[in-house]
């Protein structure tokens, strides 16, 4: 009888301890993208310290056009809007902004060619292209851990634990619209 029970009893815990493990790996990995997409933010909000610079320089430079102004206004609006949750457009739109902006002061440099000596100008062109980079180094980060985090939701045993006991829904990954517009290729995914 005794064996009999150790043979029920042994492959029940066993179960209820992997059921425990995917559950745990499911909400750790969930943070993971939650930590991740706070990076994002925090490096999207790094890029907003510049605005004032930007500011300053196009005042300085007496860079009163429309567009350079308009588009620095809507960078500060698109990094403000990230608050709201893990959201890929909203940081498709932010990213959309700082090249609206990059374009636009690379306009007024044009009619403006002192400016492109400036030291102001060089300090803000460096510092925007160091964020840039940091801001693509975190969604490189966060896409990793959507991809582990939704791996880990649609993949089974996850799945089943998912559907039962998590209930978490798949998350978009960053991309960029732009950027794929320039490639020919299109996977069929």
């Amino acid at each position: 009888m005794n064996e009999t029970l150790l043979f029920v009893v042994i492959p029940l815990v066993l179960a209820i301890i992997i059921i425990i493990l995917i559950y745990n790996g499911i909400i750790g990995k969930h943070n993971a993208v939650d930590r991740a997409w706070a990076s994002v933010l925090t490096q999207e909000r790094q890029k907003n310290q510049i605005i004032p610079h930007v500011e300053k320089m196009v005042e300085d430079y007496k860079l009163h056009e429309a567009s350079v102004l308009k588009e620095v206004t809507a960078l500060r609006s698109a990094i403000a809007d990230l608050d709201n949750g893990v959201d890929a457009g909203k940081l498709a739109k932010a990213e959309q902004s700082t090249q609206a902006l990059m374009n636009g002061l690379k306009v007024a440099v044009e009619a403006y060619p002192d400016l492109k000596a400036s030291d102001t100008y060089l300090k803000v062109m460096a510092e925007i292209s160091e964020q840039q980079e940091q801001v693509g180094a975190a969604i490189r980060i966060f896409n990793h851990n959507v991809e582990e985090f939704n791996n880990a939701i649609q993949m089974f045993p996850g799945s089943l634990v998912n559907g039962l006991l998590c209930r978490k829904s798949r998350i978009q990954s960053f991309t960029d619209s732009q950027a794929q517009a320039g490639f020919e290729y299109k996977p069929n995914l």
